[in-house]
C-alpha cells in the first residue's frame, strides 16, 4: 500500500498527500501545540486548537484563521475506494451547522423531496460559501432558518425523513 493521506479541510476543499510531501513540509514546532511553517518562501503561524487523534480530527489555526480538518489514512482511502464505508449504517436525517455562520441561501422547503448530493443551503463562514449537500435520498421534514439568519456551530439546520 503506498503512503499516502487525503485531507480534507472545512468539509470542502479535499487534498492529497504522500509521506514523502509531508516529511519534506518546512516545519519547526516551537511548543506542544505551536508550529512555524515556510511554504513558498512565505511564514505561517499555525497551532492546533483541538485534536481528536482517534477519529482524526482538528481544529487547527493558521494566521488568525481557524480551520477544521479530518484526515484519511492509507487504509480510509482503500476502503473508499472499493466503495465499502464503516459508518454505512447509520443514516444521516439532521444537518447540522458545521461552524457559526451566516445563512445566505436556502435552496428547499419542507416536504421537498431531494437526492443525495442535492443543494440544501448555502452557510457562510470565515469568509468562505459553503453549499451543504442532501446525506441521501430522502423528503425533507423541517427546515429550521432562513436567508439571512446567523448559526452556531452544531445548530439544525435542516431535518429529513
Amino acid at each position: 500500500m503506498e503512503n499516502k493521506y487525503k485531507v480534507q479541510v472545512n468539509g470542502s476543499k479535499d487534498f492529497q498527500f504522500s509521506r514523502e510531501q509531508i516529511e519534506a513540509l518546512d516545519a519547526l514546532e516551537t511548543s506542544s501545540s505551536n508550529y512555524h511553517v515556510l511554504k513558498d518562501n512565505r511564514s505561517f503561524k499555525a497551532e492546533i486548537l483541538k485534536s481528536d487523534f482517534l477519529k482524526r480530527k482538528y481544529t487547527v489555526k493558521i494566521n488568525s484563521n481557524n480551520y477544521e480538518v479530518d484526515i484519511s489514512n492509507e487504509l480510509d482511502l482503500l476502503i473508499e475506494e472499493m466503495g465499502l464505508s464503516l459508518g454505512s449504517s447509520q443514516l444521516v436525517n439532521e444537518i447540522k451547522a458545521p461552524m457559526p455562520g451566516l445563512i445566505l441561501d436556502v435552496n428547499v422547503k419542507e416536504g421537498d423531496e431531494v437526492k443525495e448530493g442535492d443543494y440544501l443551503l448555502v452557510l457562510e463562514a470565515m469568509k468562505m460559501e459553503n453549499t451543504l449537500t442532501a446525506p441521501h435520498d430522502g423528503k425533507v421534514k423541517l427546515v429550521e432558518v432562513k436567508k439571512g439568519q446567523t448559526v452556531e456551530k452544531s445548530q439544525l439546520l435542516i431535518e429529513m425523513e
